[in-house]
């Protein structure tokens, strides 16, 4: 089976396809913007980067959201529940994380099928 890799880099890749799942590296917004918007921000590349291996965000299986303060997970929750769409949410594990940088609040990554 072949394995395809969107945006390769020599430390990772944006997304790696094989036998017909796609898995996304950890999406980040803008650095020191607030949660809400890194939140928007990353919800979009995920959007493009699912675009991109031929699916959207009504396939993805499983999310993982790590929040650098768990104090902002409504803030984040209610753009996420916008964002997907009813009867398709994923599995999905929400916590609380020291990220790379501090100016990052919110990192999500998510695994989703290709379209047939």
């Amino acid at each position: 089976m072949v394995i395809e890799r969107i945006e390769p880099g020599e430390r990772s890749s944006a997304a790696v396809m094989f036998a017909g799942l796609i898995f996304l590296s950890g999406q980040v917004g803008t650095l020191g913007d607030d949660v809400a918007q890194q939140t928007r921000q990353i919800l979009a590349r995920i959007d493009e980067l699912l675009a991109q291996a031929g699916s959207d965000r009504s396939r993805i299986l499983q999310a993982v959201i790590w929040l650098a303060d768990i104090e902002t997970f409504d803030e984040m929750n209610k753009i996420w529940l916008d964002w997907i769409p009813a009867g398709c949410a994923p599995a999905r594990a929400t916590g609380e994380a020291k990220l790379v940088d501090p100016g990052y609040k919110v990192e999500i990554f998510v695994i989703a099928a290709q379209s047939s």
